[in-house]
């Protein structure tokens, strides 16, 4: 399935990835730092929501209460969430 995020209170603009057999593909992050945000989208790759955010939840960038990679996590909360609530 594919997933489509506008994040909140950070650089990038817009997160798309796809979750195939509870696993994370083709991340992309859109805006932000395009190094920092590459490299992010690479080590996500074949992970499991679960464990992405047990890894980046919290993180914050300078003095901002978030980050792009606790924005990600968020999102994927609200993934799981809705998938709990659908019976996946």
């Amino acid at each position: 399935m594919h997933y489509v995020f506008q994040p909140q209170g950070v650089c990038c603009k817009q997160i798309e990835l796809d979750i195939e057999n509870g696993v994370i593909h083709n991340t992309r992050i859109l805006g932000g730092c395009p190094g920092n945000l590459k490299a992010l989208g690479l080590l996500v790759e074949g992970q499991t929501p679960q464990w992405v955010i047990d890894r980046v939840k919290g993180v914050t960038c300078g003095p901002k209460p978030t980050s792009c990679s606790d924005q990600l996590a968020r999102m994927l909360e609200l993934v799981l969430e809705e998938e709990k609530k659908q019976g996946k």
